[in-house]
Protein backbone atom coordinates (compact mmCIF):
# COMPACT_ATOMS: atom_id res chain seq x y z
CA UNK A 1 0.00 0.00 0.00
CA UNK A 2 1.11 3.24 -0.71
CA UNK A 3 2.54 5.53 2.39
CA UNK A 4 1.92 9.09 2.42
CA UNK A 5 3.61 10.90 5.60
CA UNK A 6 1.52 14.02 6.30
CA UNK A 7 2.74 14.05 10.37
CA UNK A 8 6.11 15.76 9.98
CA UNK A 9 5.20 18.67 12.88
CA UNK A 10 5.48 15.59 15.09
CA UNK A 11 9.32 14.03 13.48
CA UNK A 12 10.80 13.82 10.39
CA UNK A 13 12.41 10.76 8.02
CA UNK A 14 15.97 11.44 8.89
CA UNK A 15 17.73 12.15 5.49
CA UNK A 16 19.93 9.10 3.71
CA UNK A 17 22.74 11.99 3.96
CA UNK A 18 22.39 12.45 7.74
CA UNK A 19 22.52 8.87 8.47
CA UNK A 20 25.59 8.90 5.84
CA UNK A 21 27.44 11.62 7.69
CA UNK A 22 26.81 9.89 11.43
CA UNK A 23 27.88 6.79 10.60
CA UNK A 24 31.58 7.22 11.10
CA UNK A 25 30.99 7.99 14.71
CA UNK A 26 29.04 5.50 15.82
CA UNK A 27 30.98 2.71 13.83
CA UNK A 28 34.66 4.28 13.86
CA UNK A 29 35.33 7.69 15.27
CA UNK A 30 33.51 6.67 18.68
CA UNK A 31 35.34 8.58 21.12
CA UNK A 32 34.11 10.41 24.01
CA UNK A 33 34.50 14.00 23.49
CA UNK A 34 36.18 14.90 26.88
CA UNK A 35 39.12 12.47 26.26
CA UNK A 36 42.65 13.59 25.81
CA UNK A 37 43.19 10.72 22.69
CA UNK A 38 43.05 11.43 19.36
CA UNK A 39 39.75 9.73 18.86
CA UNK A 40 38.45 11.32 21.80
CA UNK A 41 40.01 14.63 20.06
CA UNK A 42 38.92 14.11 17.03
CA UNK A 43 35.42 13.73 17.97
CA UNK A 44 35.33 17.12 20.28
CA UNK A 45 36.85 18.64 16.77
CA UNK A 46 33.55 17.38 14.39
CA UNK A 47 31.26 18.36 17.35
CA UNK A 48 33.04 22.42 17.67
CA UNK A 49 32.31 22.53 13.96
CA UNK A 50 28.95 21.42 14.45
CA UNK A 51 28.40 23.49 17.01
CA UNK A 52 29.99 26.45 14.93
CA UNK A 53 27.93 26.32 12.03
CA UNK A 54 24.38 25.66 13.56
CA UNK A 55 25.78 29.39 15.50
CA UNK A 56 26.37 30.23 12.10
CA UNK A 57 22.84 29.97 10.89
CA UNK A 58 21.40 32.60 13.62
CA UNK A 59 23.60 34.73 13.98
CA UNK A 60 25.68 33.26 16.77
CA UNK A 61 28.76 32.96 18.45
CA UNK A 62 29.78 29.21 18.33
CA UNK A 63 30.17 29.25 22.08
CA UNK A 64 26.72 30.43 22.72
CA UNK A 65 25.61 27.11 21.34
CA UNK A 66 24.59 24.36 23.99
CA UNK A 67 23.69 21.26 22.77
CA UNK A 68 21.08 19.39 25.16
CA UNK A 69 19.21 16.35 24.26
CA UNK A 70 15.49 17.97 22.91
CA UNK A 71 13.66 20.81 22.31
CA UNK A 72 11.81 19.91 25.84
CA UNK A 73 15.15 19.55 27.93
CA UNK A 74 16.46 22.90 26.34
CA UNK A 75 12.88 25.27 27.22
CA UNK A 76 12.70 23.81 30.75
CA UNK A 77 16.62 24.60 31.13
CA UNK A 78 15.68 28.37 30.19
CA UNK A 79 12.38 28.56 32.42
CA UNK A 80 13.62 26.96 35.38
CA UNK A 81 17.15 27.74 35.16
CA UNK A 82 17.13 31.81 35.25
CA UNK A 83 14.26 31.37 38.43
CA UNK A 84 16.85 29.68 40.09
CA UNK A 85 19.65 31.80 39.45
CA UNK A 86 17.11 35.47 39.52
CA UNK A 87 14.93 34.16 42.30
CA UNK A 88 17.28 35.36 45.63
CA UNK A 89 17.09 39.09 43.50
CA UNK A 90 13.44 39.10 44.02
CA UNK A 91 12.38 38.23 39.84
CA UNK A 92 9.42 35.92 40.43
CA UNK A 93 7.39 36.62 37.18
CA UNK A 94 7.44 34.84 33.37
CA UNK A 95 5.55 35.95 30.40
CA UNK A 96 4.56 33.24 28.10
CA UNK A 97 1.33 32.95 25.29
CA UNK A 98 -1.37 30.71 25.80
CA UNK A 99 -0.50 28.72 22.73
CA UNK A 100 2.90 27.56 23.68
CA UNK A 101 4.19 23.91 23.14
CA UNK A 102 2.98 21.95 26.44
CA UNK A 103 7.12 21.53 27.33
CA UNK A 104 6.69 25.35 28.34
CA UNK A 105 3.58 25.13 29.89
CA UNK A 106 4.07 22.23 32.01
CA UNK A 107 6.93 23.82 33.11
CA UNK A 108 5.64 26.97 33.92
CA UNK A 109 2.79 25.39 35.49
CA UNK A 110 5.47 23.36 38.05
CA UNK A 111 7.05 26.77 38.38
CA UNK A 112 3.67 28.58 39.83
CA UNK A 113 4.11 25.96 42.60
CA UNK A 114 7.53 27.20 43.60
CA UNK A 115 6.40 30.89 43.54
CA UNK A 116 6.42 32.08 40.22
CA UNK A 117 3.76 34.26 38.73
CA UNK A 118 3.14 33.14 35.38
CA UNK A 119 1.48 35.68 33.09
CA UNK A 120 -0.12 33.75 29.87
CA UNK A 121 -0.99 35.78 27.45
CA UNK A 122 -4.15 35.71 24.77
CA UNK A 123 -3.60 35.42 21.39
CA UNK A 124 -6.11 36.77 18.29
CA UNK A 125 -8.35 34.22 16.25
CA UNK A 126 -5.56 33.60 13.98
CA UNK A 127 -2.77 32.72 16.68
CA UNK A 128 -1.05 35.85 16.83
CA UNK A 129 0.45 37.61 19.99
CA UNK A 130 0.21 40.97 20.22
CA UNK A 131 3.74 43.21 20.98
CA UNK A 132 1.67 45.27 23.23
CA UNK A 133 0.45 42.80 25.24
CA UNK A 134 3.79 41.91 26.12
CA UNK A 135 4.77 45.46 26.56
CA UNK A 136 1.86 45.66 29.36
CA UNK A 137 2.86 42.35 30.87
CA UNK A 138 6.06 43.22 31.87
CA UNK A 139 6.98 44.16 35.52
CA UNK A 140 9.98 44.94 37.86
CA UNK A 141 9.67 41.45 38.67
CA UNK A 142 9.48 39.90 35.28
CA UNK A 143 12.49 37.43 34.37
CA UNK A 144 11.82 36.31 30.95
CA UNK A 145 9.14 36.43 28.02
CA UNK A 146 8.64 33.21 26.22
CA UNK A 147 6.91 33.19 22.58
CA UNK A 148 7.06 29.87 20.70
CA UNK A 149 8.18 31.25 17.22
CA UNK A 150 6.02 29.10 14.61
CA UNK A 151 3.00 27.44 16.31
CA UNK A 152 3.28 23.65 15.49
CA UNK A 153 -0.62 23.16 15.55
CA UNK A 154 -1.85 26.01 13.65
CA UNK A 155 1.65 27.44 11.82
CA UNK A 156 1.07 31.11 12.77
CA UNK A 157 4.12 32.93 13.05
CA UNK A 158 5.49 35.58 15.92
CA UNK A 159 6.97 38.99 15.15
CA UNK A 160 9.87 37.85 17.23
CA UNK A 161 12.00 41.64 15.59
CA UNK A 162 8.39 43.84 17.67
CA UNK A 163 8.27 41.48 20.86
CA UNK A 164 12.31 41.17 20.95
CA UNK A 165 12.35 45.27 20.50
CA UNK A 166 10.27 46.10 23.37
CA UNK A 167 11.89 43.17 25.93
CA UNK A 168 15.24 44.76 25.23
CA UNK A 169 13.94 48.74 26.01
CA UNK A 170 12.47 46.81 29.30
CA UNK A 171 15.53 45.39 30.33
CA UNK A 172 14.07 42.03 30.57
CA UNK A 173 15.48 38.44 28.68
CA UNK A 174 13.34 37.15 25.62
CA UNK A 175 13.35 33.47 24.78
CA UNK A 176 11.83 31.88 21.81
CA UNK A 177 11.08 27.96 20.92
CA UNK A 178 12.28 28.39 17.58
CA UNK A 179 11.84 24.16 17.04
CA UNK A 180 9.00 24.11 14.38
CA UNK A 181 10.85 27.41 12.58
CA UNK A 182 14.22 26.60 12.70
CA UNK A 183 15.33 26.59 8.94
CA UNK A 184 11.98 27.52 7.43
CA UNK A 185 12.07 31.14 8.88
CA UNK A 186 15.05 33.28 9.38
CA UNK A 187 16.54 33.76 12.72
CA UNK A 188 18.93 36.76 13.55
CA UNK A 189 19.35 36.42 17.44
CA UNK A 190 20.88 40.08 16.91
CA UNK A 191 18.11 41.55 14.56
CA UNK A 192 15.35 39.97 16.86
CA UNK A 193 17.15 40.94 20.06
CA UNK A 194 16.91 37.12 21.33
CA UNK A 195 18.79 36.23 24.55
CA UNK A 196 17.64 32.43 24.11
CA UNK A 197 16.62 30.22 21.21
CA UNK A 198 15.68 26.66 21.64
CA UNK A 199 16.66 24.25 18.07
CA UNK A 200 16.14 20.38 17.72
CA UNK A 201 17.43 18.14 15.32
CA UNK A 202 14.09 15.65 14.38
CA UNK A 203 11.70 18.18 12.76
CA UNK A 204 14.95 19.33 10.24
CA UNK A 205 15.30 15.46 9.27
CA UNK A 206 17.79 15.01 11.69
CA UNK A 207 18.31 12.19 14.39
CA UNK A 208 15.48 12.77 17.35
CA UNK A 209 17.49 12.83 20.77
CA UNK A 210 19.42 16.10 20.02
CA UNK A 211 18.88 20.09 20.04
CA UNK A 212 20.45 22.88 20.97
CA UNK A 213 19.88 26.10 22.55
CA UNK A 214 21.50 29.44 22.31
CA UNK A 215 22.20 31.55 25.36
CA UNK A 216 23.60 35.05 24.60
CA UNK A 217 27.04 35.46 25.94
CA UNK A 218 27.74 36.57 29.62
CA UNK A 219 24.11 35.85 30.94
CA UNK A 220 24.51 33.43 33.83
CA UNK A 221 22.13 30.20 34.19
CA UNK A 222 21.93 27.72 37.26
CA UNK A 223 22.20 24.21 35.37
CA UNK A 224 19.55 21.61 35.21
CA UNK A 225 22.16 18.79 35.43
CA UNK A 226 25.04 18.96 37.20
CA UNK A 227 28.33 16.39 36.35
CA UNK A 228 31.39 16.79 34.61
CA UNK A 229 31.03 20.23 33.47
CA UNK A 230 30.25 19.23 29.71
CA UNK A 231 29.26 22.13 27.41
CA UNK A 232 30.46 25.35 29.01
CA UNK A 233 29.85 23.76 32.38
CA UNK A 234 25.99 24.73 31.19
CA UNK A 235 24.61 20.43 30.73
CA UNK A 236 26.63 17.85 32.35
CA UNK A 237 26.22 14.55 29.96
CA UNK A 238 28.53 12.85 27.47
CA UNK A 239 27.73 14.81 24.80
CA UNK A 240 25.91 12.96 21.39
CA UNK A 241 28.33 13.23 18.66
CA UNK A 242 26.80 11.32 16.45
CA UNK A 243 23.16 13.10 16.45
CA UNK A 244 25.16 16.38 16.61
CA UNK A 245 26.95 15.26 13.81
CA UNK A 246 23.76 14.60 12.34
CA UNK A 247 22.05 17.69 13.38
CA UNK A 248 24.35 20.21 12.09
CA UNK A 249 24.53 17.72 8.68
CA UNK A 250 20.13 18.44 7.98
CA UNK A 251 20.85 21.98 8.94
CA UNK A 252 24.10 21.84 6.29
CA UNK A 253 21.59 20.74 3.25
CA UNK A 254 18.14 22.43 4.22
CA UNK A 255 17.57 24.47 1.25
CA UNK A 256 15.34 27.83 0.87
CA UNK A 257 13.86 25.82 -2.46
CA UNK A 258 12.01 23.07 -0.15
CA UNK A 259 10.58 25.67 1.74
CA UNK A 260 9.08 27.23 -1.38
CA UNK A 261 8.40 24.03 -2.91
CA UNK A 262 6.09 23.20 0.71
CA UNK A 263 5.15 26.35 0.63
CA UNK A 264 3.48 25.96 -3.24
CA UNK A 265 1.99 22.35 -1.98
CA UNK A 266 0.67 23.65 1.27
CA UNK A 267 -1.58 26.03 -0.52
CA UNK A 268 -2.35 23.65 -2.91
CA UNK A 269 -3.73 21.16 -0.10
CA UNK A 270 -5.33 24.20 1.68
CA UNK A 271 -7.16 25.21 -1.72
CA UNK A 272 -8.52 21.86 -2.48
CA UNK A 273 -9.21 20.76 1.02
CA UNK A 274 -11.73 24.16 1.74
CA UNK A 275 -13.45 22.99 -2.12
CA UNK A 276 -15.03 20.38 0.61
CA UNK A 277 -18.51 22.62 2.04
CA UNK A 278 -18.87 23.29 5.56
CA UNK A 279 -14.44 23.08 6.20
CA UNK A 280 -12.46 26.13 8.02
CA UNK A 281 -8.85 26.67 8.15
CA UNK A 282 -7.43 27.52 11.52
CA UNK A 283 -4.33 29.72 11.64
CA UNK A 284 -2.96 32.36 9.04
CA UNK A 285 -2.39 32.00 5.47
CA UNK A 286 0.44 32.87 3.29
CA UNK A 287 4.23 33.90 4.88
CA UNK A 288 2.57 34.64 8.37
CA UNK A 289 1.93 30.32 8.51
CA UNK A 290 4.39 27.92 8.42
CA UNK A 291 5.21 26.70 4.65
CA UNK A 292 4.60 22.71 5.53
CA UNK A 293 1.22 23.52 8.06
CA UNK A 294 -2.20 23.10 7.69
CA UNK A 295 -4.79 22.67 10.23
CA UNK A 296 -8.53 22.07 9.32
CA UNK A 297 -11.74 21.98 11.24
CA UNK A 298 -14.48 19.79 9.53
CA UNK A 299 -17.41 20.67 11.81
CA UNK A 300 -19.20 17.75 11.73
CA UNK A 301 -17.32 14.74 11.76
CA UNK A 302 -14.53 13.61 14.55
CA UNK A 303 -10.96 14.39 13.66
CA UNK A 304 -10.21 11.11 14.75
CA UNK A 305 -12.24 9.51 12.66
CA UNK A 306 -10.66 11.42 9.58
CA UNK A 307 -7.63 10.10 10.70
CA UNK A 308 -8.18 6.44 11.29
CA UNK A 309 -9.32 6.59 7.59
CA UNK A 310 -6.56 8.47 5.76
CA UNK A 311 -4.24 5.55 7.74
CA UNK A 312 -5.96 3.17 6.13
CA UNK A 313 -5.07 4.72 3.08
CA UNK A 314 -1.59 4.86 3.92
CA UNK A 315 -1.63 8.77 4.80
CA UNK A 316 -0.18 9.64 8.13
CA UNK A 317 -1.87 12.44 9.60
CA UNK A 318 -2.41 14.16 13.25
CA UNK A 319 -5.57 15.22 14.95
CA UNK A 320 -3.88 18.01 16.76
CA UNK A 321 -0.21 18.01 18.66
CA UNK A 322 1.68 14.81 18.49
CA UNK A 323 3.66 15.41 21.39
CA UNK A 324 0.39 15.19 23.98
CA UNK A 325 -2.18 13.06 21.58
CA UNK A 326 -2.36 10.29 24.04
CA UNK A 327 -4.70 12.60 26.11
CA UNK A 328 -8.15 13.05 25.75
CA UNK A 329 -7.44 16.62 26.22
CA UNK A 330 -8.91 19.26 23.64
CA UNK A 331 -6.33 21.47 22.34
CA UNK A 332 -4.73 24.55 24.31
CA UNK A 333 -3.51 26.10 20.95
CA UNK A 334 -7.40 25.71 19.29
CA UNK A 335 -8.85 26.80 22.11
CA UNK A 336 -7.12 29.80 22.27
CA UNK A 337 -7.93 30.86 19.16
CA UNK A 338 -12.23 30.51 19.77
CA UNK A 339 -12.33 27.41 18.70
CA UNK A 340 -15.52 25.47 21.16
CA UNK A 341 -14.48 22.17 22.06
CA UNK A 342 -16.68 20.17 19.74
CA UNK A 343 -15.45 22.31 16.52
CA UNK A 344 -11.89 21.10 18.06
CA UNK A 345 -13.00 17.51 18.01
CA UNK A 346 -13.59 18.08 13.97
CA UNK A 347 -10.20 19.06 13.20
CA UNK A 348 -7.37 17.30 11.82
CA UNK A 349 -3.56 18.27 11.31
CA UNK A 350 -1.07 17.77 8.42
CA UNK A 351 2.15 18.71 8.09
CA UNK A 352 4.50 18.70 5.03
CA UNK A 353 8.65 18.08 4.41
CA UNK A 354 11.28 18.39 1.90
CA UNK A 355 10.07 15.00 1.11
CA UNK A 356 6.09 15.56 0.40
CA UNK A 357 5.58 15.88 -3.53
CA UNK A 358 3.00 16.60 -6.03
CA UNK A 359 1.84 13.17 -6.14
CA UNK A 360 1.32 12.64 -2.69
CA UNK A 361 -0.88 15.78 -2.46
CA UNK A 362 -2.84 14.93 -5.67
CA UNK A 363 -3.42 11.31 -4.29
CA UNK A 364 -4.61 13.23 -0.74
CA UNK A 365 -7.00 15.26 -2.30
CA UNK A 366 -8.59 12.32 -4.04
CA UNK A 367 -9.09 10.29 -0.73
CA UNK A 368 -10.14 12.89 1.31
CA UNK A 369 -13.53 13.75 0.06
CA UNK A 370 -14.87 10.12 -0.15
CA UNK A 371 -13.55 9.65 3.57
CA UNK A 372 -15.37 13.32 4.44
CA UNK A 373 -18.46 12.12 2.58
CA UNK A 374 -18.37 8.61 3.96
CA UNK A 375 -18.75 10.12 7.64
CA UNK A 376 -20.80 12.65 7.51
CA UNK A 377 -23.35 10.53 6.24
CA UNK A 378 -23.28 8.82 9.49
CA UNK A 379 -22.06 11.10 11.70
CA UNK A 380 -23.98 12.08 14.62
CA UNK A 381 -22.25 15.71 15.06
CA UNK A 382 -24.53 18.58 13.30
CA UNK A 383 -22.27 21.68 12.93
CA UNK A 384 -21.47 24.58 10.72
CA UNK A 385 -19.22 27.34 10.06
Amino acid sequence: MRQIYLDSAATTQVDEKVVKAMLPYLLEKYGNASSQHLMGQEAKRAMEESRSLIGRTIGARHDEIVFTGSGTEANNFILKGLFWELKNKGKNHIITSKIEHDCVLNACKWLETQGVEVTYLDVDEKGFVNPEDVRKAITDKTIIVSIIHGNNEIGTIQDLEAIGKICREKGVYFHTDACQSYTKVPINVKKQNLDFVTLNSHKIHGPKGVGALFIRKGIKITPLLHGGGHEFGLRSSTENIPGIIGFATAVKIAKNSNVRNMEKLRDILIEGILKIPNTKLNGPTGKNRLCNNINISFNNIEGEAIGGFLDSYGISSSTGSACSSNTLEPSHVLQAIGLSHAQINTTIRLSLSKFTTKKDVEYFLEVLPKIVEKLRKISPIKLTQ
